[in-house]
């Protein structure tokens, strides 16, 4: 198994040709999964926006004050979630538009021009099937998509890359009903490989760099239609919510 970052040199602008500059960069072969950066999908769909064009309310003027953040961006946060679940210590986590847990509703300044945030794509499956289609149509070559995106994680330090949109590939591998190696019966084991595979494809697509593709090559996958909403935990079965 392989794990090859692509270098994109170009500044991704709205409107840009992700998979042409993929192609170019690289050589795709029959069954690599292509894992791309969200921020790239988000400038490329025009999911950038400027902050002096926002207009914060009263709610999130106080928020804003309270915490010692832009009200600017606490305007937006608030527009892209469906509630807030904590605020604390300066950090706002939420469950944003599309039903992830994740902090700021996963708007970002990083590698984009000051006075600007970008937000996180309107439907990243959608993008992802369209990128998958779009890789099929330019170099005959099938493979799978996965977008991915920097999220914390409760009771562990530090960050890691997570699947929050995916084309052509299974985001879960369960092996309940199998025996493991004492034949007992596995239950409840279930692998989020969109996550594991994210998480490994960011070793290499380091944020200083313009490295915001990595192909993951060699590796055995499912490759029925799936959607990313299967890997969100239903409210019933999340002790934390």
């Amino acid at each position: 198994m392989q794990i090859i970052p692509v270098t994109i040199n170009k500044e991704i602008l709205p409107g840009d040709d992700i998979v042409e500059l993929l192609i170019n960069s690289f050589k795709i072969q029959e069954n690599d999964i292509v894992i791309i950066a969200q921020k790239i999908i988000s400038k490329q769909e025009g999911r950038i926006v400027e902050l002096n064009s926002i207009k914060p309310s009263l709610l999130s003027n106080g928020i804003g004050s309270q915490y010692c953040k832009d009200p600017r961006i606490i305007e937006l946060i608030l527009n892209e979630s469906k509630r807030i679940v904590r605020m604390n210590n300066g950090i706002i986590i939420v469950e944003n538009n599309n039903g992830f847990i994740c902090a700021n509703a996963g708007i970002d300044e990083s590698n984009v021009e000051e006075g600007f945030v970008t937000l996180l794509p309107l439907d990243s499956d959608k993008s992802a099937n369209s990128i998958k289609s779009e890789i099929f149509s330019k170099s005959k070559k099938h493979v799978g998509v996965i977008i991915s995106d920097t999220f914390g994680r409760p009771f562990r330090m530090g960050q890691t890359n997570c699947a929050i949109g995916i084309a052509g590939i299974n985001p879960i591998i369960d092996y309940a009903g199998i025996k493991d190696t004492h034949n007992r019966t596995l239950r409840i084991t279930a692998i989020a490989i969109a996550d594991e595979i994210s998480s490994a494809a960011e070793l290499v697509m380091e944020k200083a760099t313009n490295t915001p593709i990595a192909i993951l090559r060699d590796f055995a996958f499912d490759k029925n239609s799936h959607s990313i909403s299967e890997m969100i935990r239903p409210e019933n079965e999340d002790l934390f919510r």
